[in-house]
């Protein structure tokens, strides 16, 4: 029987397929695809995640996120130091706000 998948897996899923006594058939993506493949597997985790409500999903979310700082050549310490400043300048999320409408005040 086979399966087809078609997208973006972790390093070590061939070898993880071919010890369980199966075959897989694997290439290896140019920048330019790995790229759309790592914001596709983005989507999908996160969409898993809201599913599942699953920590492990989290731990998905953060692995796609450092890969793609990774092939951006970011450091996650220059993602986390662009983090704070968003934050200092437009906050959390901590609050829980809602932003319901904002009407225009004539002066």
């Amino acid at each position: 029987m086979e399966k087809v998948y078609g997208k973006l897996v972790r390093d070590k899923i061939p070898k993880i397929i071919n010890e369980s006594g199966k075959e897989c058939i694997i290439e290896i993506m140019d920048d330019e695809e790995y790229e759309g493949e790592l914001n596709k597997k983005l989507v999908e985790e996160v969409k898993e995640y809201i599913e599942s409500e699953n920590i492990e999903e989290i731990a998905d979310i953060l692995e796609v996120i450092y890969s793609i700082l990774e092939f951006k050549n970011i450091s996650i310490e220059e993602a986390e130091k662009i983090r704070l400043e968003k934050r200092e300048k437009r906050g959390g999320f901590e609050r829980k706000i809602k932003l319901i409408k904002v009407l225009e005040v004539e002066n």
